[in-house]
């Protein structure tokens, strides 16, 4: 049965639950074994198949990744903080926010640059607007003033008029060429170029007034972040003082377990190395029983009673060889809950022997300290024995018990069949196992 396991690496819910701890236990270490076993074989065998694939020369212009050696010829690995001349956690943290904080500066103080580089282009455009609005209003006013004197009756006014536009005349064209001179001089020769020269100062002082803002505000954004950071640290240490005894309380449950499942599986395989060394001797009496073939597991109550008829009565299975009669120990098929009911008010060491509902074979239902174990008892064409690699065979079911009476079933449970729980009712729960048999029917 454990062979048919392991090749297909499944067991059925329902078998494993007829499993004591212990027989779970070795059961997985089988399989474990058997898993690794397997992974091993199949990376030789990948191994093999890419020695044997003829290597493919690079194709041009492929990127590949070459890592450099160190003095053994082994790949260079630097592990950040062990040279002495490596900056600590604190200083590279440092310098990141400090580069973050010029970041953020530039963009910010970027932004305030365009917004007033706009409100510059606008000025100068309004201002632009005013000069020219104004050198219209001077020629329309010097028109309108030609036309007036145009119109007076007399040659004096008319003269005298023509005398204050020519007066007027020569003072505008006077003032117009001092400052056409005075702009030459400055090497200004539009009026675009007057409103540049205008702004020019207001824009060199506006980007001096920028960069003097961008080295306050990445010193605000730097300590702000800094203190950001400063705060997440206080509130993880005070957390981490919060949890810190909850998590080592874990931590020592964990390890717990871990030596508990650890001590239970160096139990397992020293009751397998023993088990293996020990032979009472029942290896030469046990004979070799055909089996007919038969499904996986019992399909019914049907199946399970055809089965001990054909098999197990023959084998004397259930018998007391001293009277020939059905042992105490003995039941038959009875569920799980029944035989628990049947062991909970017994002392520790009680014990009873029933057809298993769910495998060809018996289980042996034990009262321990603290709760009711089950024994899967496994048969064979070779005799009985617990489930499992290299259990010790017993020629009959009757033996496997009476060696048990005086020997340990596990070496961590250390269980001894010492007190046999017989029936509670009538007929017996094994009555349908031996019905049939007229030598027996007058003692049932």
């Amino acid at each position: 049965m454990l062979q048919e396991i392991i090749e297909k690496m499944y067991i059925d819910p329902d078998l494993l639950e007829e499993l004591s701890d212990e027989q779970k236990a070795i059961l997985f270490y089988k399989m474990r074994q058997e898993q690794v076993r397997r992974w091993k074989q199949e990376e030789d065998k990948r191994e093999a198949d890419e020695k044997r694939k003829p290597t493919k020369p690079s194709k041009p212009g492929t990127k590949n990744v070459c890592f450099m050696h160190g003095k053994d010829g082994k790949e260079w690995v630097w592990v950040m903080g062990d040279h002495r001349n490596d900056r600590t956690i604190q200083q590279i943290l440092d310098d990141e926010a400090q580069r973050n904080a010029d970041t953020q500066a530039d963009i910010e103080l970027e932004r305030q640059r365009r917004s007033e580089e706009q409100e510059f282009q606008r000025k100068m455009e309004e201002e632009q607007k005013r000069f020219e609005r104004e050198k219209a209003e001077r020629e329309a006013e010097l028109k309108r003033k030609e036309e007036e004197a145009a119109l007076y009756a007399s040659l004096k006014e008319a003269r005298e008029a023509a005398k204050r536009i020519e007066e007027e005349k020569m003072r505008s064209q006077e003032e117009v060429t001092l400052r056409v001179n005075d702009l030459r001089l400055n090497g200004v020769n539009d009026c675009q170029q007057i409103i540049q020269k205008k702004f020019a100062v207001e824009r060199r002082k506006s980007m001096e007034r920028v960069e003097t803002n961008k080295k306050r505000r990445s010193s605000e954004l730097y300590m702000k972040w800094k203190h950001m950071r400063d705060s997440i640290d206080k509130q993880a240490l005070e957390t981490s003082k919060e949890v810190e005894p909850i998590w080592k309380e874990q931590e020592k449950r964990a390890k717990d377990a871990e030596v508990q499942m650890r001590q239970l599986a160096r139990d397992a395989r020293e009751e397998v190395r023993n088990s293996f060394r020990e032979d009472n001797g029942n290896s030469e009496k046990i004979k070799a029983h055909k089996r007919k073939s038969r499904p996986p597991r019992p399909q019914n109550r049907d199946a399970i009673i055809a089965w001990f008829h054909d098999e197990e009565r023959e084998r004397s299975a259930g018998l007391d060889p001293q009277t020939n009669k059905p042992a105490e120990w003995f039941h038959g098929i009875i569920p799980r809950m029944d035989a628990e009911t049947m062991l909970i008010n017994e002392p520790t060491g009680s014990y009873l022997v029933r057809v298993s509902e769910r495998v060809w074979g018996y289980t042996i239902s034990y009262r321990a300290s603290d709760r009711c174990k089950h024994f899967l008892v496994d048969t064979t064409e070779n005799g009985y024995q617990f489930f499992g690699t290299n259990q010790i065979k017993h020629a009959t079911l009757a033996d496997l018990i009476l060696y048990h009476v005086n020997h340990h079933i596990t070496v961590a449970g250390k269980e001894m069949l010492l007190k046999p729980i017989g029936q509670i009712k009538s007929p017996p729960d094994y009555y349908d196992l031996f019905k049939n048999r007229r030598s027996e029917s007058t003692s049932l």
